[in-house]
């Protein structure tokens, strides 16, 4: 009955580690060399939302280079409704076409999961090629295309993003 206990405690912990990948650990065969270029915390008034990784090879940012965007989830969200702010954002970066907004948002709600305290989403961006989402170690989605990535990761990213401070952060701009 000892044995089938510890046992169990294994298996256990086993899943756990599993389920518990580190963002490096994801990005690593993507994003060679990676490390972390910054970090940041997304809060809305009184709540923090999420931390957001920023990680490059050797932690240098360079959009023409692959990188990733990881975030942790400190409140539970529905998986549409990421879709559909980043479509919002996307748009508010000045990004016009509706159809291909449209396209988007579609692919966005059949990816992203519902999130909750504690879910890691990360993005790797191979430019000229695609972005594929994770979910902890496994892969949840692709969407293929350079128009995509380079919209997606403006959110947080580019000089228009509606989140100044978590964009310096990330960047690790002083």
């Amino acid at each position: 009955m000892l044995f089938q206990g510890i046992f169990f405690l294994q298996a256990i912990n086993v899943f756990a580690i599993e389920d518990n990948a580190s963002p490096i650990e994801t990005v690593q065969p993507s994003v060679p060399g990676a490390a972390v270029v910054g970090r940041g915390i997304l809060s809305y008034a009184f709540w923090d939302v999420y931390e957001a990784t920023l990680f490059a090879p050797a932690g240098v940012w360079d959009s023409n280079k692959p990188f990733a965007l990881s975030i942790e989830y400190f409140r539970a969200i529905k998986g549409k409704d990421i879709a559909d702010r980043s479509v919002q954002e996307i748009r508010q970066q000045g990004f016009t076409n509706e159809v291909t907004l449209a396209a988007w948002n579609s692919q966005m709600k059949t990816i992203f999961p519902d999130v909750k305290k504690g879910t890691v989403l990360t993005a790797v961006y191979i430019p000229n090629k695609q972005t594929t989402f994770y979910k902890g170690a496994d892969i949840i989605g692709v969407i293929k295309g350079d128009d995509f990535g380079k919209s997606f990761f403006g959110i947080w990213l580019a000089e228009k993003t509606s989140e100044p401070q978590l964009r310096r952060a990330l960047l690790d701009l002083k």
